[in-house]
């Protein structure tokens, strides 16, 4: 089978498929209109100088631009690592020193979000090899790092290069949890991202002319990326949003017909708040949601009332969003569990016992691994965790629970280990706990997750420094310093000092009572 079987670009469809391909803030861009817009891009980039294996930092929230430079990269070879707009310094300083980007494209300016005061706390010999910035929006930002404007679609630049034929290149990076020091990169190459949106399309049998996809999930994350691209092959229309807002989501999906929706149980809840119709949503069909919050079956069975079918779904950063999801035909209980039925009938899914070592049986529960088109290459420029992620016969080690249904699905349980899910993001403990050891007065600190009035939040201990002249640790200023530091949704809703964590003696060592910790934080709040 040809190499461009399996690029992004077979992905455009032009015969049956609808136009708009895209609805960006009301604004329709036609699949000709975007694919003038991927040459250009891919121009611009190439007078830039970014070339095969160069690495470009994206940190925009969801525009056109955004999906231009993917394909446009994949056009010149060149790798994309897709930034969080809600990172704060530490976490854009960790991601551009793994990648190696040569080039960060940023926004000027969005809402709240000023990206030249984040990028002023980055040092720059923490980021070698950051040679300039494209700005979005304007000439040029405050920043230690030359400016360029980001104007792709100036038609002055000239053509760039035919692309690449090597389509198993690194051409995608996502950020996943790390262990203590920040985030791995995942990964993924035109042929696990073209391949898996093909999937999509065919296991929803999706149809150009009768669906539509609300896409309300930033793009720079698997979940939102990966629900456009299946409708994107599909060749169907995708109506954007910039950033989740409630309100006009729920104007679209009223309005637009729209077919399609993925997002948080957050979301929708908050969506379903803003209207008291009985069944506000006549052409929804599938809402795919991830179940982050306390209470999501409760609003399972409130959207089913009201017309908005919820299905459960499964996916990591690893093998993709939207790697399962449930069928119209499972019964209800079953229908909104993690899970489902893989998306690539090439898929395979086993469960491993945790005690034994051995496969589990149907039933059983154990770690989830799998074996699928949708594999990541491996963790960027880390060789070691790769290795440790991948079993001898090629299955990817997820760190989730769950286990084999009987009919052939497979159930999600719950996250392996202490990863905490945080404002729908997963994040290792160990990311906060690093920069709270590097406040002035703290010796050690744990993060655990507790729910806090219906959210997910963490709490942190510390231990404070010893010595004649270290004043204690305060939680007002330990507070302050995160938010300068850490996204919104990492930072503790309470530090509590302590003189030790509670310990208890294994055959490996010493091992820190985590859900003692947890158990504490309840008990200290609920006395607040």
């Amino acid at each position: 089978m040809n190499a461009n079987q399996f690029s992004l670009q077979s992905l455009i469809r032009t015969e049956a498929a609808a136009d708009p391909a895209f609805v960006f803030d009301g604004t329709p861009v036609s699949h000709a209109e975007f694919s003038e817009k991927i040459e250009q891009t891919a121009a611009w980039l190439a007078a830039h100088g970014i070339g095969k294996g160069d690495v470009v930092a994206v940190c925009l929230v969801n525009r056109i631009e955004w999906i231009a430079l993917l394909f446009a990269a994949a056009r010149r070879g060149a790798v994309i690592a897709a930034v969080n707009t809600r990172y704060r310094s530490a976490e854009v300083a960790h991601l551009l020193r793994v990648s190696g980007a040569k080039l960060m494209v940023v926004e000027a300016t969005f809402r709240a979000i000023d990206f030249s005061a984040i990028l002023a706390d980055v040092a720059k010999d923490e980021v070698p090899a950051l040679q300039k910035l494209a700005v979005v929006g304007a000439d040029k930002i405050p920043s230690q790092w030359p400016c360029v404007r980001f104007d792709a679609f100036d038609k002055s630049y000239p053509s760039a290069s035919p692309p690449p034929d090597d389509v198993d290149l690194p051409v995608l990076l996502y950020t996943t949890s790390g262990t203590t020091k920040g985030p791995k990169l995942v990964a993924h190459s035109q042929r696990t991202l073209a391949t898996h949106a093909a999937s999509v399309a065919k296991a929803l049998q999706l149809d150009p002319q009768r669906h539509s996809l609300l896409a309300m999930l930033p793009f720079c994350g698997t979940f939102g990326m990966t629900s456009l691209l299946g409708f994107v092959a599909a060749g169907a229309t995708v109506h954007a949003l910039d950033a989740f807002e409630a309100a006009p989501a729920l104007e679209i999906l009223r309005e637009c017909g729209i077919t399609h929706a993925f997002g948080s149980d957050e979301m929708f809840r908050r969506i379903l708040a803003l209207t008291e119709a009985p069944r506000p949503f006549p052409h929804l069909e599938v809402c795919g949601f991830a179940a982050f919050q306390p209470g999501w079956r409760e609003l399972a069975a409130e959207a089913e009332a009201r017309g908005m079918p919820l299905f459960g779904l499964y996916g990591s950063s690893e093998v993709q969003a939207l790697f399962s999801i449930a069928r119209s035909s499972d019964a209800f209980t079953d229908r909104i569990e993690g899970g489902g039925w893989a998306m690539s009938p090439e898929a395979k899914v086993r469960v491993r016992d945790t005690e034994t070592g051995e496969l589990a049986a149907r039933g059983v529960s154990g770690e989830i691994e799998i074996s699928a088109p949708s594999r990541f290459l491996g963790y960027f420029n880390n060789p070691d965790a790769t290795r440790d992620a991948i079993t001898a016969d090629g299955f990817f080690r997820t760190g989730d629970i769950g286990r084999l249904r009987g009919d052939g699905a497979f159930v999600y349980e719950t996250r392996a280990g202490d990863a905490m899910r945080l404002g729908g993001f997963l994040v290792a403990p160990g990311e906060i706990e690093d920069e709270l050891k590097s406040c002035a007065g703290v010796a050690d600190a744990q993060v655990v997750a507790v729910d806090l009035k219906g959210q997910a939040r963490c709490v942190a201990f510390v231990i404070p420094a010893q010595g004649p002249h270290t004043e204690p640790p305060r939680q007002d200023k330990l507070v302050a310093r995160l938010r300068e530091r850490l996204a919104g949704y990492k930072v503790p809703a309470r530090i509590y000092v302590v003189e030790a964590f509670p310990v208890t003696d294994s055959a490996n060592g010493v091992k820190i009572q985590r859900a003692r910790l947890r158990a504490i934080a309840m008990e200290r709040i609920a006395a607040e």
